[in-house]
């Protein structure tokens, strides 16, 4: 499904939002999922002409993407998506198993029965997404994608530390944008990870910060082999 379209057509399906929200929302996403692949041009006219706006919409989406570092500016010669490489990788996983392990722990000494009700909502739904997924993985990866940011989400909801979780969350789809565009040709939900999502609830839910800490930190460190060798495998075969 392309994102890149007229805005009446995007608009018909969004609500009330800005012109420019849905610009900016609709290359956001197209950035996240690679159907504008790593470092492509991204001219004003060009995009100008897809979406059927002004270019001055079009500039505003732009330095929105570019304060998110989902877009790359080269002086006077205009835009590009930005780069991928398992250095940067590495780094966007350093830092959001840092913040949001910090972020789960703020959590679990903080959050109420009404945020441990929703975890253990979104928990469930995973759970049972992931036990079904066995053998369709293909499948129903579009419906993990959500159902696991919605529990990673819901984990670290009780958290209050309001510049903690913006980073945290412009982290996580970074990392999403790698899993996307380094699986494209084979979309996978990675590796075995009902086991770790079960440790990690079990962990918070018993309110051992300490534990769901490092669990938490230790899931999202073992995607850098995934990606790693993906990178190289597309490198090998571009």
């Amino acid at each position: 499904m392309t994102h890149l379209k007229k805005v009446e057509e995007i608009s018909a399906t969004s609500g009330s939002r800005t012109t420019i929200e849905l610009v900016y929302e609709a290359l956001r996403r197209a950035i996240l999922c690679g159907e504008i692949p790593p470092e492509s041009r991204m001219r004003v006219e060009d995009l100008r002409a897809t979406f059927g706006v002004g270019s001055s919409t079009v500039r505003e989406a732009l330095s929105r993407l570019l304060a998110e570092n989902l877009v790359t500016t080269e002086g006077q010669r205009g835009f590009r998506a930005a780069t991928i490489s398992i250095e940067d990788f590495k780094s966007i996983v350093e830092m959001r198993a840092l913040l949001e392990a910090r972020a789960v722990r703020h959590s679990i000494e903080t959050g109420d029965d009404d945020w441990e009700s929703a975890f253990v909502a979104a928990h469930h739904r995973l759970a049972k997404l992931e036990t079904e997924a066995v053998g369709r993985e293909d499948e129903l990866v579009s419906d993990w994608e959500k159902r696991n940011r919605a529990f990673h989400d819901a984990m670290t909801a009780a958290c209050t530390n309001v510049w903690l979780l913006n980073c945290r969350s412009m982290l996580y789809s970074h990392s999403v944008r790698y899993l996307q565009i380094s699986f494209a040709q084979k979309r996978c939900i990675p590796r075995d990870v009902r086991g770790e999502h079960q440790a990690i609830f079990e962990a918070v839910i018993a309110r051992d910060a300490a534990r769901a800490e490092k669990l938490t930190a230790d899931h999202i460190f073992r995607t850098v082999p995934e990606i790693e060798a993906r990178l190289a495998e597309m490198k090998l075969t571009a």
